[in-house]
């Protein structure tokens, strides 16, 4: 009956002639106003959300480099601590001494020609030809045995008479020859077996500070037992390593050198790290870490999360050389070895560079960076734009120096334009995909406009449907007195009561949502909202931390049960303010017990940091506290990280929640923890993490066994 009763309406009017010229002019008027404001107000806002894309992808990136900087320095610097650490350790230092004495027995023992003949032999079938060549087949590192006699008995029979291959070699102990030196370091070499197990050091060494030889190698390849003041060791960085630990004449003092090709690696990259070793004031030697290029390029790589680090699937960092050669693997080398080496073929790279980054599976030292952005870094400079890379592609890079004990570094990262854009690209689409229907809108709105101005009972029923469809926008706009223009006040005064109700009910779903994000994260939020039944996440690698206010039970003797609940909620209320600061969830709270959490809304590389950043802020919090109200509460903090499974839990009474066995560790600990007023305790894990950061000391629990630890503060 409705619609029949339209349509009769509609058959009315539409017997009415009129000229059709004035309501095409109205149509264009219309539309010229309408279309220029839109056009005005899409570009306004095109420009504006253009930038801010660009803005955070460049600030993105440059965090990014930023990031890997300061990981790069922070690992060289604990290479740095543990080579003057164990350069000073006694068991290091005795070492020293005893090789020392040993060796120059060795010196003394004759060699008799057939040993001769036979270490030349192994040079001659085993050294030389895995040496790389040139292009005509000799040898690009020039290598013979050594020439001193006791280095040439050292190296037959560790070396010649060792029955493990080659990169082996350290396995044998004892050659039996029952020499001096074979007791000794039969006495060491399990010793420093365990340091280099620890650390994954490629070699130690010890090199005799008055005749330059290392006395010692842990690997035993074919710098062992050599003079590094002659032949092809002479001007090594190994060389160069011990020389400036040698004239540096001070303790905790560690020289570090850049990458060079190194025989006893058959030509592959490699750099060393040196301390000096004292026997009290008197330099007896050098002690020498062969540094692995695996936790540089893990670092540098991101572990190979390029895309959750937001690389994509072009970007990468890297680090640079002063000789412009790169100082880290290559991202592509690692995803597709084949295809990398296929386009520096492609390329005009030179074919002996290709084979030597297929060899040693590194593009360390083989491979040159001739962009704008390694020019730039390592002329001092520092920036984030738009440049062109060594493979002519324009890519967005962010580069900056690096200094590196002294190596004149710089590290770049940089992702393809294309795909760094690909945001901007899409928001250019979905702008003018908006555009094209916001223009066909306009015109229809227009055509409907100019019938309200000829057939004002038109405008009243169109504007009828507009309503019904869901446009509450949609207002009569008649200035004749006569029935219609009644009407048209009447309808408009509906449209505007709906414009209130709808804003109410807006304002109603938002104040409802906002309790909602109160209470729930928000991802939590979003699944309540689309009714999952069941909500529960395993979650990886989070840091959980149980607080518990010492005192409270105090307060009951001089306080009404109000005033304590209020004294709790003003206390627990500047912890939760504090919580966005240190990017940490609240979990809840169970009395005077407070449960927080990192990593389980959002990844967080530095959750443990931020864990006790946050647990530091909670003790100021409380001795402000205190001083304020004239209170004596205490507070202690336990923190570990591990998994564990967050959900929700309850079916009308919802509570949000975590547990697993992190949860129950970590309230192991603060049991612990209660025992130390005012302490913040931590585990193994997190101690491991963070001991760089800050100081800590061991706690006796037998609970745990050696793996508890007291934050005694930060590192200066």
């Amino acid at each position: 009956m409705k619609y029949k009763k339209i349509g009769q309406v509609t058959k009315l009017m539409s017997g009415f002639k009129i000229k059709t010229g004035i309501r095409t002019q109205l149509v264009f008027m219309l539309l010229a106003v309408s279309l220029a404001c839109m056009f005005t107000l899409m570009a306004l806002s095109y420009n504006s959300g253009k930038e801010n894309l660009s803005e955070r992808i460049l600030e993105q990136l440059t965090s990014l480099r930023s990031a890997r900087a300061a990981q790069v320095s922070t690992y060289f610097d604990g290479l740095r601590t543990q080579v003057e650490t164990l350069s000073e350790d006694w068991m290091v230092i005795n070492a020293m001494k005893d090789f020392k004495a040993a060796y120059k027995k060795i010196e003394k023992i004759p060699m008799p020609s057939y040993w001769d003949k036979k270490l030349e032999k192994y040079y001659n079938e085993q050294i030389i030809p895995n040496m790389p060549k040139t292009p005509e087949g000799k040898p690009l590192i020039q290598t013979a045995p050594p020439t001193q006699s006791g280095n040439r008995y050292l190296e037959y029979h560790y070396l010649v008479t060792n029955a493990n291959d080659y990169d082996n070699h350290y396995l044998l102990e004892d050659p039996g020859d029952g020499s001096e030196y074979t007791q000794v370091h039969s006495r060491y070499h399990s010793l420093f077996r365990e340091i280099q197990e620890r650390f994954h050091y490629v070699d130690i060494m010890l090199v005799d500070a008055e005749t330059n030889t290392t006395i010692y190698t842990y690997a035993k390849q074919i710098d062992f037992a050599r003079d590094l003041t002659t032949g092809e060791f002479k001007d090594t960085n190994l060389a160069e390593a011990v020389n400036a630990a040698i004239q540096g004449k001070a303790k905790n003092y560690s020289k570090l050198v850049d990458y060079k090709q190194y025989a006893a690696s058959f030509g592959a990259p490699t750099t060393f790290i040196a301390a000096p070793i004292f026997d009290k004031s008197e330099l007896i030697g050098v002690l020498v870490l062969q540094i692995p290029d695996a936790d540089l390029n893990k670092i540098m790589t991101g572990d190979k999360n390029w895309e959750k680090d937001g690389l994509g699937k072009t970007g990468q960092t890297y680090l640079v050389g002063a000789d412009s050669t790169m100082r880290s693997i290559s991202r592509f080398l690692l995803e597709d070895q084949k295809k990398f080496l296929d386009n520096l073929k492609s390329a005009d790279v030179d074919e002996s560079l290709v084979n030597a980054i297929e060899r040693y599976q590194t593009t360390i030292l083989l491979l040159k960076i001739d962009s704008e952005a390694a020019t730039n870094a390592l002329s001092g400079k520092k920036g984030t734009q738009i440049l062109t890379d060594n493979r002519n592609m324009s890519v967005l890079s962010s580069y900056s120096p690096l200094e590196v004990g002294g190596l004149g570094w710089a590290i770049v990262a940089e992702i393809d334009l294309e795909e760094a854009y690909k945001p901007v690209h899409e928001f250019s689409a979905f702008v003018l995909l908006w555009g094209a229907i916001l223009a066909v809108i306009v015109t229809i709105v227009a055509v409907v406009i100019s019938s309200v101005f000829i057939k004002p009972i038109q405008a009243i029923i169109a504007s009828a449907r507009k309503i019904g469809s869901g446009d509450i926008d949609a207002v009569v706009d008649i200035a004749s007195r006569d029935e219609f223009g009644e009407l048209a006040e009447s309808f408009n005064t509906m449209v505007q009561s709906l414009q209130t109700q709808t804003k109410l009910i807006e304002k109603k779903n938002q104040e409802n949502e906002d309790l909602l994000l109160s209470v729930f994260p928000s991802s939590v939020t979003e699944r309540l909202k689309n009714k999952d039944e069941i909500i529960a996440d395993h979650i990886d690698n989070v840091t959980v931390l149980f607080a518990d206010t010492i005192g409270f039970g105090k307060l009951y003797q001089s306080m009404t049960v109000e005033e304590v609940l209020s004294t709790i909620n003003d206390l627990v209320g500047l912890f939760d303010r504090a919580l966005p600061e240190y990017g940490v969830d609240k979990i809840k709270t169970i009395g005077d017990n407070y449960i927080a959490a990192v990593g389980i809304t959002t990844s967080s590389p530095d959750r443990s940091q931020r864990a006790i950043s946050f647990a530091m802020e909670m003790r100021k919090i409380i001795r402000q506290f205190n001083l304020e109200r004239g209170l004596n509460l205490d507070i202690c903090i336990a923190i570990h990280s591990g998994d564990v499974f967050a959900g929700i839990v309850g079916k009308k009474k919802l509570t949000y929640d975590v547990w697993g066995r992190t949860v129950s560790i970590t309230s192991a600990i603060l049991s612990a923890a209660e025992k130390i007023p005012g302490s913040i305790l931590v585990s193994q894990n997190v101690h491991e993490s963070l001991e760089d950061l800050y100081q800590f000391e061991p706690v006796e629990d037998n609970d745990f066994r050696g793996n508890l630890w007291i934050i005694k503060g930060a590192r200066d």
